[in-house]
């Protein structure tokens, strides 16, 4: 049973505060996400603030155009300083994402902690090695240039 961790820091010059209220609202996952991903919140009514507890519904066309259903629950909240969403229904068998703020000297650190494992054990890590940890790459890749748009140094 294959088990990955992909892991992703970034600085951001803005304060803990602004950033905390960017990425703690639902809504803006869409703006951080690429266009080829087709991400669509389908969950009605999303609160401005992520809570513990809170259930998001997700489609998503991460390869091929073939739409995946993604439900994540927000399992851990400590304001302005992190939170962890685990997939509940998706294509893995474990989801884990920790975002982490941490304030620095020209504005704060993002860390991003990813904890996943593929299904299929070996096909999984096969998949790992030529597709997942690629695209993850390229999300984060993406995220990094969005957010030096919204937060320019």
């Amino acid at each position: 049973m294959a088990f990955f961790q992909f892991q992703r820091e970034q600085s951001i010059n803005t304060s803990v505060e602004e950033l905390w209220d960017f990425i703690s609202n639902p809504q803006n996952l869409k703006k951080i996400t690429p266009e080829n991903m087709g991400f669509e919140i389908r969950t009605p009514n999303l609160p401005d603030k992520i809570y513990e507890g809170m259930i998001i519904r997700y489609i998503v066309r991460p390869l091929l155009g073939i739409s995946t259903t993604w439900v994540t629950e927000i399992t851990h909240v400590s304001e302005k300083f992190y939170f962890v969403d685990e997939q509940r229904v998706g294509p893995y068998s474990l989801w884990h994402h920790q975002h982490i703020i941490v304030p620095a000297e020209t504005g704060v650190i993002m860390r991003d902690i990813v904890s996943y494992q593929p299904p299929f054990r070996i096909l999984g890590s096969l998949a790992n090695k030529i597709i997942i940890q690629n695209k993850l790459k390229e999300i984060f890749d993406y995220r990094t240039k969005v957010l030096e748009k919204i937060f320019p140094v």
